[in-house]
């Protein structure tokens, strides 16, 4: 879709026509050139309003030949195409997204956080490929929601989320709900019979703040961020709410094409430059006014640390830049990892910093009795989160850091995900602060705090406390744990202040005709809360033990212990030697696991859940993996990985007969390290039989 001078001109006197003769009843020489027309004007004004921004033709304009158009198709069904403007508008709702393949795998890019990063990618690509230097092309990248285009004959024909990266789900008809993306486009000009596109779906800035105002007015919670925004509304099933999102799409990359018989390639698709230009030359919104093409790596580290100075000042929001090879050939050589292209790279920018005022500071009660310091603040945006709230973790972070009601205070997130405070500024402090006084008794249930010695945790040890009683419940059917769906945190609160639930047991007695009465519990939504109830007592052993929330017993521990036993009750007859002489388990583990089964009120609960009919059976030895690649391995984690969950990380060595440790030790072969690592590094360093691997790295070791 290329517009010329002249062709713009055109299109909008025949705009001017068309109105003059809507206000007359009259047409052009007859329906069918009346309806191309429109057409070809109103795809103009798409264009001129969603991708330049700049529109010719008022909204009400606009409307009326949007308007005449639908009424001309409806009385003439026959002139109705796919690519019709009102063919984006589609009927009633979706009620599943099926899910397809991608035609080329959506790979993850490998990440860069420094320069180093940058000269060490640089240097194995020029290896490959025995080139001196090699030309780069430099583009934002987008913080939003992954698409999958493919066009065939000129028309779009399907649109795809990322998904898993090898299948997506087809949300063809939600994405024709974006004005800026094409439904038809000349490809074939080019020779181009089929071609896949790779796009970002995003809202600008102005528009997801003008939408929560509006959710504020309808006393509607604010949506989180403007990527959350763009990928929740890919997914709605009403088609006519996806398009009063206001969504907008950059289509970045090529990934497959397919040439009509006998039709050369191209110049115009040699490079991932020309691409984008020939993208932006067909109607598309792409980074080609964005993109710089350079040579060399040092060229790259200087756009990208000048790009990062001025992202505030961009529309939308983007965490970092990709840079890419820029040939095609050379692309090909360099190939690709299971888990990442070879010729890309994500640089991602430094974290996020603002200041804010710390107004207050509440003290929450976690499930082990443990009292959480959480910084209440003036919210502040954070690289397109607003902030809020901020653990404070413990009484000696706040006394290290010398906070202060009042204190004006650098917060940051870590990673773009984690907020913290990175210091009061003291020097502008006004005298009207005030000291922040940790509690000496338990803000729920007002029993004394004990701080056990060696430790920076105040703890209530009332075990009734209502606090612990709500977050141990959360925990029990949280994901890694009992995996119950459809349960959740804000069910559990509900439940419990209503009255309808008030131990662990009794999630397993609720009362669902009460719950059907409650707004918002219809009978599907009950049905599947039953169903994932009902399911979870089936889950295994190792699930049970960490969902029992003992203290200092993770997931890792928690295998352990279901390896040494085939049914649970055996493990409330260990001793504490017993205890110690499993692999990994220390003094503080054998202790709080005999604590917990030596409690009556413990071993009551375990009794009323072996009669309500969860599983408490194991098989002794069940984590014993004596063969696969990893076998005799042994694996920490640290860190955020930025690639993985960290429990899909810790299966992937389980499933190669890896085993996973819970702490550093010599008896720990790798640590792999993710962003935000802390003691966990430090200590590996000085074990020499450690070996230190990055997620990259770890990756590159699993068998494919």
């Amino acid at each position: 879709m290329t517009y010329n001078k002249d062709t713009e001109l055109a299109l909008s006197q025949a705009a001017k026509q068309l109105l003059s003769l809507l206000a007359q009843g009259k047409l052009l020489e007859n329906v069918h050139k009346t309806v191309d027309t429109l057409k070809d004007v109103l795809r103009y004004n798409d264009w001129r309003y969603y991708v330049q921004n700049d529109p010719v033709v008022s909204d009400y304009e606009y409307d009326q030949l949007f308007t005449w158009l639908k009424k001309l198709e409806t009385e003439n069904p026959e002139l109705v195409t796919p690519d019709s403007p009102t063919q984006r508008v589609a009927q009633g709702l979706t009620k599943e997204f099926p899910t397809v393949q991608h035609l080329v795998p959506m790979l993850s890019l490998d990440n860069s956080y420094n320069a180093d990063d940058l000269f060490d990618w640089d240097r194995k690509a020029r290896e490959i490929t025995k080139l001196d230097e090699i030309e780069y092309c430099i583009e934002p990248k987008f913080d939003g929601a992954s698409i999958s285009l493919i066009y065939e004959n000129d028309l779009l024909v399907r649109g795809a989320t990322r998904g898993d990266g090898v299948e997506g789900e087809d949300i063809t008809t939600n994405i024709k709900q974006i004005r800026s993306i094409p439904l038809s486009a000349k490809f074939s000009d080019y020779g181009i019979q089929t071609i896949e596109l790779r796009g970002e779906v995003l809202i600008n800035k102005e528009t997801f703040e003008k939408f929560n105002e509006h959710r504020a007015a309808e006393n509607l919670p604010p949506l989180a961020n403007p990527r959350n925004a763009a990928s929740g509304s890919l997914r709605m099933v009403d088609p006519k709410e996806v398009a009063k999102r206001g969504l907008e799409a950059f289509l970045y990359h090529m990934s497959y094409h397919n040439m009509f018989p006998g039709k050369a390639e191209s110049p115009e698709i040699s490079t991932h430059s020309n691409t984008l230009d020939l993208l932006t030359s067909l109607g598309f919104r792409s980074p080609a006014k964005e993109k710089k093409v350079v040579k060399g790596i040092q060229a790259v580290v200087d756009y990208c640390l000048a790009f990062e100075e001025g992202r505030d000042a961009l529309p939308y929001e983007i965490d970092g830049m990709v840079i890419k090879v820029n040939d095609y050939a050379l692309q090909d050589l360099l190939g690709m990892t299971t888990h990442h292209p070879r010729w890309a790279i994500a640089y991602k920018f430094k974290a996020r910093q603002a200041t804010s005022i710390l107004k207050e500071v509440e003290f929450q009660v976690g499930r082990t009795g443990a009292i959480t310091p959480v910084a209440k603040i003036d919210p502040v945006p954070i690289g397109g989160v607003t902030v809020g709230s901020i653990s404070l973790f413990n009484e000696d972070v706040i006394r290290e850091k010398d906070l202060m009601i009042g204190d004006t205070v650098l917060v940051e997130r870590a990673g773009d995900v984690i907020p913290y405070i990175v210091k009061s500024l003291a020097d502008l402090r006004k005298g009207s602060e005030k000291p922040i006084i940790f509690p000496k008794e338990c803000p729920v249930c007002h029993d004394p705090l004990m701080k056990p010695e060696g430790e920076s945790v105040w703890r209530c040890i009332n075990i009734n406390c209502e606090a612990q009683v709500v977050e141990r419940m959360i925990h029990f059917v949280s994901k890694d744990a009992m995996d119950i769906k459809s349960f959740g945190e804000s069910n559990v609160r509900k439940f419990y202040t209503l009255g309808l639930l008030k131990d662990i047991p009794g999630i397993y007695t609720l009362d669902f005709e009460q719950i059907s009465q409650l707004e918002g519990f219809g009978k599907k939504s009950i049905t599947n809360l039953e169903s994932a109830i009902e399911a979870s007592k089936k889950q295994p052993l190792h699930r049970l033990i960490f969902g029992l929330g003992i203290r200092y017993v993770g997931e890792t521990t928690a295998k352990t212990l279901a390896n040494a036993v085939n049914e649970l009750m055996a493990l409330a007859n260990f001793t504490e030697e017993q205890l110690l002489a499993l692999e990994d388990i220390g003094p503080k583990v054998a202790g709080a696991v005999k604590a917990f089964f030596d409690n009556e009120d413990n071993l009551s609960m375990l009794a009323k859940l072996a009669e309500l009919g969860i599983n408490m059976k194991g098989v002794k030895g069940s984590f014993d993996h004596t063969e696969g690649a990893l076998a005799g391995q042994t694996f920490l984690f640290t860190g955020t990985l930025s690639k993985l969950k960290r429990s899909d990380a810790e299966e992937m060595v389980e499933a190669q007969g890896g085993k996973i440790l819970s702490g550093v030790s010599s008896k720990l072969n790798y640590l792999v390290v993710g962003e935000d690592a802390g003691s966990k590094l430090e200590k590996a360093k000085k074990i020499n039989s450690v070996k230190i691997l990055t997620e990259d790295e770890f990756l590159d070791l699993m068998p494919s």
